[in-house]
């Protein structure tokens, strides 16, 4: 679906059903350089399962237009300005690393209105290493395979979603250059892990979430260790999950990701 935010395009697929917003609501938001594309097995079950299902496209990514916004507490007040548009009152909140920040900061700005926060692939502080930064900036393309590299634990996951066959690596590597190749005027790559590295408000942010939370991180996550989650769990009280795989969740553990997904928000309030 496509609505209008600020005079800008906003996109968000709706997992192949139309949205009905008397449903439970469920918000996914992606991360770095990534679109809701990421999100499609998970937004297409709890579609057909009952929910109103909203895999977002963040301002500059994928097939939402408009500049990309410059602090992360600005992407968490945006989410809210897409609900309000789509007429959602209330939503659990899921968001993939700097999407999970975003998540973070929605639910800490208007916590009455999130039922459930679930942060995947997380860490705080979310610290980018200057020489990565710095190779973002200069030569994205090459930070780009660095980063991809990075976010599987394995070259050869098992057969699964979305079939045998599939190459893991080479689809996230061509989505990731899509998203960058879109942008005209700004570095994306560098814009977006610069928000992440930058962000030092998620102890503050924790303090004023009231939902339950729950972290799904990768054991073998090279990218956001699951030890650089611990303080922000404590802080929310976070249930967490520990999942075979490394950054890229959603792409290598796509079951067992949705199945901790299906289980974790049994405990959500409507």
């Amino acid at each position: 679906m496509k609505l209008t935010l600020q005079g800008q395009s906003a996109y968000a697929y709706t997992g192949g059903k139309a949205l009905n917003p008397a449903l439970p609501a469920l918000v996914f938001i992606h991360g770095a350089l990534n679109d809701h594309s990421v999100w499609t097995l998970l937004a297409r079950y709890f579609a057909h399962h009952g929910h109103a299902v909203l895999a977002l496209d963040l301002p500059g990514h994928g097939r939402s237009s408009g500049p990309a916004l410059n602090s992360l507490g600005a992407l968490g007040d945006w989410v809210w300005d897409f609900l309000d548009a789509a007429g959602i009152a209330r939503a659990a909140l899921v968001g993939h690393s700097m999407g999970s920040l975003i998540a973070l900061e929605a639910a800490a700005r208007q916590p009455e209105r999130a039922r459930h926060l679930l942060m995947v692939g997380t860490a705080y502080p979310m610290k980018v290493s200057e020489a990565l930064l710095q190779t973002a900036q200069e030569q994205p393309l090459k930070a780009i395979q660095m980063v991809n590299h990075f976010s599987f634990a394995s070259w050869a996951a098992k057969p699964s979603y979305p079939g045998p066959g599939a190459w893991l690596q080479g689809a996230e590597l061509a989505l990731k250059r899509r998203i960058q190749a879109q942008q005209k005027e700004l570095n994306l790559f560098a814009h977006d892990f610069r928000l992440c590295d930058a962000y030092d408000e998620g102890l503050e942010a924790a303090r004023r979430v009231t939902c339950p939370c729950d972290f799904i991180l990768g054991e073998r996550d090279q990218m956001t260790s699951p030890k650089q989650a611990r303080t922000l769990a404590e802080a929310l009280q976070a249930k967490l999950h520990l999942l075979p795989a490394g950054h890229s969740l959603m792409a290598e553990q796509p079951d067992l990701m949705l199945q901790t997904l299906r289980q974790a928000l049994q405990g959500s309030k409507p």
